[in-house]
């Protein structure tokens, strides 16, 4: 009896946990280039810049971004043929559970690239979620664009107003470095689609933290995040592909910090 109770225990820890219940958007490109769940609009949208997000329309006319069927992950996909200079996104609004005060969630994604013979010159951030401007209460990971290989970076700022008063210049600005999490030896590579997560947990609660990892693994944290967050929802945006070139796959967008064993579990496919 002993044994048996012991399989079974066993059994029940290594079965998927349900993430549907915690999910506020996601976009499998499975079928559509549109989100397939999702708490607000889910139109995939486009406009000439993100300066110009007002005058953005549904669709990606006009970019040199293209949704195909397959090639994806499991399916569908959209793929950045060259580097994105438009304005590729979803709505923000009730689709990334916003809390000024307290602002907890999860952003999960996939990539396929080589960093080093995709990218062109510049920074590139497969994923930016703001209304504003990626250093002004934003959450983006970027590729750097002058390290050889390339590095991989999660930043995490709140107003600008209140980490940066003097406007120092980024890459001037010990306050912009110490907070950024840097990977300097990634997994990405022609062929081979990686797992890329995202958990925040409190920020604007003055003592805000945010987690990076890759293929299910941590690979650092943002601590002590004290800034204050400030959104007009009604211009937020999950925007995808920034400067990006390669393919990017299944975008979800979680109410709560995902755990350790959750975030292994969809690297692991089991979402």
């Amino acid at each position: 009896m002993r044994r048996i109770f012991l399989s079974c225990a066993v059994l029940g820890s290594l079965a998927a946990a349900d993430l549907t219940q915690d999910l506020t958007f996601r976009a499998t490109f499975d079928g559509s280039m549109n989100g397939s769940a999702g708490k607000g609009d889910l139109k995939l949208y486009s406009a000439p810049s993100y300066k110009e997000q007002d005058k953005a329309q549904p669709g990606i006319a006009g970019t040199d971004v293209e949704w195909i069927a397959a090639g994806g992950k499991s399916g569908g996909a959209l793929r950045f043929k060259k580097k994105n200079n438009k304005a590729v996104f979803f709505q923000a609004a009730r689709n990334v559970n916003f809390q000024a005060k307290s602002w907890t969630g999860t952003i999960s994604f996939w990539l396929s690239l080589d960093p080093e013979t995709d990218l062109e010159p510049g920074y590139c951030d497969p994923i930016q979620v703001t209304d504003k401007a990626y250093n002004d209460s934003a959450i983006w990971v970027d590729f750097t664009k002058d390290d050889k290989p390339r590095h991989f970076r999660l930043g995490v700022f709140g107003a600008v107003k209140s980490w940066n008063p003097r406007d120092i210049p980024p890459d001037k600005n010990p306050d912009f470095l110490k907070r950024l999490v840097v990977v300097q030896k990634t997994p990405f590579a022609k062929g081979k689609w990686t797992h890329v997560a995202i958990t925040h947990d409190k920020l604007g609660s003055g003592n805000g933290v945010a987690r990076l990892y890759l293929d299910g693994k941590l690979q650092g944290a943002a601590q002590n995040i004290a800034d204050a967050f400030e959104w007009d929802t009604t211009k937020g945006a999950i925007r995808l592909g920034v400067a990006y070139v390669g393919l990017l796959d299944d975008v979800a967008i979680f109410r709560r910090a995902l755990t350790d064993a959750e975030i292994a579990q969809i690297a692991q496919g089991r979402f």
